[in-house]
């Protein structure tokens, strides 16, 4: 088995109790769940053996499996969507060459972002783990800056060097740059997307570190790599056009959906 998508969902999150069950209404007017959407946004990426939901709720459990997809029970210790995929796959007893997380509240990801991730991190023998980032518009950047004004967790933002290592990431919005942009400009801030190409090892590995400093006050589980000295690459893919946004907090629902209908998605 080559490659797998894992999508960590629970029911209990901090800022959105019930999130993955939250309905989103696309273009057409259909309202499907967060968590199918993004199920469906896994099935439709290329060159994937396998996708499978890996939740502690039973109401997740018989919500997913009611419209097709493979579940995986896990239990609530999981104090992330990390360590949700490295029980998934202990659990599954399979080795496939890479393991991908899809989160559950990014059904505006779309299938190339994971396919090039997949392919990042093949080309790369020293990366334990590749996670992509997208340049941020004028318009996006403005949006993140908006959120932290407010007081909301909304984007993560990564900075990287020449190699494309990760230096950092960041619910601020990293680096400063002064001044405004024009909505559709270029900015230097690249907007993490959450999700993320494991390689095995790396991932069983990860539960039995502990959380990380940063990890805890960012509330960002991919520091604990960072701050373990693995190596995380940063592949950037392209929009082609597509909006994408993460569900975050309620506010967010409204607006992936206007997203949704400009994009004309279903």
């Amino acid at each position: 088995m080559s490659v797998v998508i894992v999508i960590p969902a629970r029911y209990q999150s901090s800022r959105y109790p019930g999130k993955p069950l939250v309905e989103l209404t696309g273009a057409s007017g259909e309202a499907k769940s967060l968590i199918r959407r993004s199920w469906e946004a896994g099935i439709s990426v290329k060159g994937v053996d396998r996708v499978v939901v890996a939740t502690d709720d039973a109401r997740i459990k018989d919500h997913a499996e009611a419209f097709g997809a493979e579940v995986v029970m896990t239990s609530p210790e999981a104090r992330n969507g990390t360590e949700r995929c490295a029980e998934a796959v202990a659990a599954m007893g399979i080795s496939p060459e890479i393991v991908v997380n899809l989160q559950g509240d990014a059904p505006l990801t779309p299938a190339w972002f994971i396919e090039d991730l997949v392919t990042g991190l093949r080309g790369d023998a020293d990366a334990d783990i590749a996670t992509p980032v997208l340049q941020c518009s004028g318009q996006m950047r403005a949006d993140l800056i908006a959120d932290r004004v407010a007081g909301r967790v909304g984007g993560t933002t990564a900075v990287f060097g020449h190699d494309m290592r990760a230096m950092y990431f960041s619910k601020e919005v990293i680096p400063y740059a002064g001044g405004d942009f024009a909505p559709d400009a270029p900015t230097p801030v690249f907007h993490h997307v959450g999700v993320y190409a494991y390689r095995p090892a790396a991932l069983a590995d990860y539960p039995a570190w502990g959380e990380g400093r940063t990890e805890v006050l960012e509330g960002l589980e991919q520091l604990r790599f960072l701050e373990r000295g693995r190596k995380v690459l940063c592949v950037e893919v392209e929009a082609r056009g597509r909006e994408f946004w993460e569900l975050n907090n309620p506010s967010d629902v409204a607006k992936i959906e206007e997203m949704m209908r400009r994009m004309g998605a279903d």
